[in-house]
């Protein structure tokens, strides 16, 4: 990130430089060509430097942060007294010891639920790599061993006090990107989770266009809710998932990616959040990215691209590695940002390529 800034800071005074020879002295920098030579993609760190330590942990934010990561993101479900809490799940079977500690508190399903847990409860869990139901196994073998994990549920607050406060300490500026997960869920259980995480939000100081954040759900009609209802107006994201995982009542996936979808989205969010084969099926045999009707419409009409989420021990099949992942995804595709396991190999990759 460091080299990042350093590169940013010489085109800034490079552009600035131009500007002073080629204008009259009363003249200044066009305000569109000082943002272009501002603009940079960013890397969003996917439940933070999760190919690294635990999913949602703070160390795992920590990781993420000193990795060099521009925003940091917050999966966001609520405990049984109403306290945003950061996990992935609404269910928490997969990724604590609950089933040791609260054998007797499962529903019928079989499934955990963060919401049957107050937040004293859910803070005596040990949190761990994600592992399999069935057989607990880890999903991802090669990540953190399970036997090692000493890691706890933060809240959203306590993540934004230790964002906020590495920002203080470091003189970055950080951002965060809180998901409301399941809204509807959570609505059939008497609690409101756009309404209270907002509240978060607005609390912090995250609640115009220029904070530092963006919010982030899959639900298309809650999306309009945030904005329309509860009068949000930070930086709004309308993630894209596909009709066949299970769409939420009022959201249909299918319509969003096409041109009037992208449209209709336009008119409320700032971006979207697609799944990466949504903005790019492929390369081409001279091995450049192929970029769906879905990405161009988005760029087309100024919506910020962030898809979700590149790994480098699962890569896309077209992508032998993760360069050729990056170049496709920055360079060919000319995408905004991606969410990311492994930040530091994004950091890396864009410093060698400020062009990107």
């Amino acid at each position: 990130m460091l080299i990042r800034k350093m590169i940013k800071s010489t085109l800034l005074a490079i552009g600035g430089l131009a500007a002073a020879t080629l204008m009259p002295v009363t003249g200044a920098m066009n305000s569109a060509d000082a943002q272009a030579l501002d603009q940079e993609m960013v890397v969003i760190a996917h439940r933070g430097a999760s190919g690294y330590l635990p999913e949602h942990t703070l160390p795992a934010k920590a990781l993420a942060y000193g990795m060099g990561a521009d925003f940091i993101e917050q999966d966001v479900v609520l405990s049984k007294d109403g306290v945003p809490v950061v996990l992935h799940d609404i269910h928490i079977d997969t990724t604590t010891d609950v089933a040791e500690k609260f054998p007797d508190r499962k529903r019928e399903d079989g499934r955990y639920y963060a919401i049957d847990f107050t937040l004293a409860e859910l803070k005596t869990l040990n949190v761990t790599e994600r592992f399999k139901a069935d057989t607990g196994k880890q999903v991802y073998a090669d990540r953190f061993p399970a036997e090692f994990a000493i890691f706890k549920i933060p809240t959203l607050e306590e993540e934004i006090k230790l964002i906020r406060g590495l920002n203080h300490s470091t003189g970055r500026n950080v951002g965060i990107y809180p998901e409301i997960k399941d809204p509807a869920f959570h609505r059939a259980e008497g609690q409101d989770i756009a309404k209270t995480v907002i509240a978060v939000m607005e609390k912090w100081g995250y609640n115009n266009p220029d904070s530092n954040a963006f919010v982030q759900c899959f639900d298309w009609s809650e999306t309009k809710r945030i904005r329309q209802e509860l009068n949000y107006q930070g930086k709004l994201v309308q993630l894209i998932g596909e009709n066949r995982w299970g769409a939420p009542e009022g959201t249909d996936y299918d319509y969003l990616k096409s041109d009037d979808g992208i449209t209709d989205m336009a008119s409320v969010v700032d971006g979207i959040g697609p799944w990466l084969p949504q903005v790019i099926e492929g390369l081409s045999e001279n091995g450049t990215a192929i970029m769906t009707p879905t990405l161009i419409a988005a760029q087309r009409a100024q919506l910020k691209v962030h898809p979700y989420t590149l790994r480098a021990d699962q890569l896309p099949k077209w992508a032998g590695d993760m360069q050729i992942a990056l170049k496709a995804i920055f360079d060919d595709a000319g995408i905004d940002g991606i969410f990311t396991d492994f930040p530091d190999q994004v950091v890396q990759y864009l410093a060698r390529n400020p062009d990107a």
